[in-house]
């Protein structure tokens, strides 16, 4: 499957925007739009949870304002936690138009689909409303955004043979993973014959900042940065159309257009040098948090579950006593503490990961407190 206004298969992820102040820097935002659309590249996704409802009004103000709408591509998404029923979904439908700016939506996805939250899209034929959209031209093409089993996505698929795009975590640390089976999921993809949209390749930039004993393994194998190499990872798959980088400043954004622009696939060498660098993480044992903070929007106690891990990381993996400065400062201001934790679950029903995230922040407290 082809799609018609799709350039190269690169997107911009607008989950992690600069921000400043607590808002998206517009400045800088503008700077990066302006650099990915003059090297080539037009896909842009969002959703209406992305930043507290910021990303969408961030591209309305600053992608969309400034260039014709043929310029671009936008996908968005039909989140959980914005509807109930039916006769939620077109209300919502239209308020994501508004706060973008735009008429309609190149891609549609059903978000973070995962066994539970797709019967609660089935009760409220959320993909029958989806279809009837993309029939009155408000939406060009319906898809899904998937965490969970092989079993579950297949299923899906089977349901509904009509989606047209399946976005998956897929990158070079959860390739065999046996909680995110990005390869497993990857053959179903295939089997329905349905074009990937990848998402997670750097893994929440885990596999760009890589411990020492990693990151020598990569510079051994060639001049490449380690984002490069895990884009490069994900984007050498055959059905993978588009790889998505949540950027977060022009650095970041430089990089990946470099990489992508000139896309080489890893060499047999790269591949042995990626499997290496996979090795020596998985010894390290650390949490595989992709700092998505889906977890932290319900949290009653306002804990940044996603620092307080990555402070927890950096201590097993560095032995770095700034993580504890650093553990301090990310439970100020409001924040809980680990120890605050109430063990309500909400995090754990909606973390993509499916991390154990209660006996997780018992650890952290342990460790810090």
């Amino acid at each position: 499957m082809s799609f018609e206004n799709v350039k190269k298969n690169f997107g911009f992820g607008c989950m992690r925007l600069p921000m400043k102040n607590g808002r998206v820097d517009y400045e800088h935002f503008n700077r990066m739009i302006d650099v990915f659309l003059e090297n080539g590249f037009n896909y842009f996704d969002t959703a209406h949870g992305y930043l507290g409802g910021l990303s969408e009004t961030a591209i309305r103000d600053c992608l969309v304002s400034r260039y014709p709408r043929n310029a671009f591509v936008l996908t968005n998404k039909l989140s959980e936690n914005f509807f109930r029923t039916e006769k939620d979904i077109r209300p919502l439908f239209e308020l994501q138009l508004k706060c973008c700016g735009v008429e309609y939506f190149d891609f549609y996805l059903m978000h973070a689909q995962n066994a539970v939250n797709f019967e609660q899209y089935r009760r409220a034929n959320a993909y029958e409303t989806a279809f009837a959209l993309k029939r009155e031209g408000k939406v060009r093409h319906v898809g899904i955004s998937f965490h969970d089993s092989a079993e579950v996505l297949d299923r899906i698929l089977t349901t509904y043979p009509d989606i047209e795009a399946v976005q998956l975590q897929f990158n070079y640390l959860d390739f065999e993973s046996p909680e995110v089976q990005s390869r497993k999921c990857y053959e179903v993809c295939r089997k329905h014959q349905k074009p990937v949209i990848v998402m997670e390749p750097v893994k929440g930039g885990r596999l760009a900042q890589l411990p020492t004993a990693a990151d020598e393994i990569l510079r051994r194998a060639g001049e490449g940065t380690n984002a490069s190499y895990a884009l490069r990872f994900a984007a050498g798959f055959e059905g993978v159309f588009m790889v998505l980088s949540g950027m977060s400043d022009n650095a970041q954004a430089a990089d990946n257009i470099r990489t992508m622009k000139d896309f080489r696939p890893l060499s047999e060498e790269e591949q042995r040098a990626v499997q290496e660098v996979v090795f020596t993480l998985k010894r390290q044992e650390e949490i595989p948090c992709t700092a998505c903070r889906y977890c932290t929007d319900g949290c009653p106690k306002h804990i940044s579950i996603p620092d307080l891990f990555s402070c927890l990381n950096r201590k097993r993996r560095d032995r770095d006593w700034n993580s504890g400065v650093y553990y301090r400062t990310y439970t100020q201001g409001g924040r809980g503490k680990a120890s605050d934790c109430i063990a309500c679950g909400k995090c754990e029903k909606i973390c993509p990961q499916h991390l154990e995230i209660r006996k997780l922040l018992k650890e952290v407290a342990r460790t810090f407190e």
